[in-house]
């Protein structure tokens, strides 16, 4: 069901969020689709895996080490900001260790990747979890200055307003 179609389209994504939602059964099937050779596939399901999370959070709570582990070691770009979309919902449900490798895998898209939209995602999570660690503001604030002097003026943009919002 997400295979096909122009690259660029969520195809039959919210059908398969409907299903899964109905029948939470179905949510291993779609975890699976995330190993499928086809990046198209794994954008969709990533997607369609972060609206489920954002509706039925406590489903990914016996997969967080799964999320941090070979979920969040996914190269792919469209993957890693769902990641980081799902682990912003998750966040008051993560225990002290599982938020630490949260953060982790976190600060790792932040200086690791390219793509405006991890970078985007990945700023917004993780400014709304240093709002409560002080710890975290501190190595976000540098970070956040980096990203002030991007090309991409929507990662420029919203690095500024968080280190605003922070630094305020």
């Amino acid at each position: 069901m997400l295979s096909g179609g122009h690259p660029n389209s969520l195809g039959r994504t919210e059908e398969v969020v409907g299903l899964v939602l109905a029948d939470g059964s179905r949510l291993e099937q779609l975890l699976g689709c995330l190993d499928d050779p086809d990046e198209v596939v794994r954008m969709r399901a990533g997607d369609a895996l972060e609206k489920v999370c954002r509706e039925r959070p406590e489903w990914f709570e016996p997969r967080v080490d799964q999320l941090l582990g070979e979920i969040g070691a996914i190269p792919q770009p469209s993957v890693q900001w769902h990641t980081a979309q799902m682990l912003g919902h998750l966040h008051a449900r993560l225990d002290a260790e599982q938020r630490q490798r949260a953060v982790a895998r976190l600060r790792g898209y932040l200086t690791g990747s390219d793509d405006w939209i991890v970078l985007n995602v990945t700023m917004e999570v993780l400014a709304e979890w240093s709002r409560a660690d002080a710890e975290l503001a501190e190595w976000l604030l540098p970070e956040l200055e980096r990203l002030l002097a991007d090309d991409r003026k929507s990662v420029a943009k919203r690095a500024a307003k968080l280190h605003a919002e922070l630094a305020g």
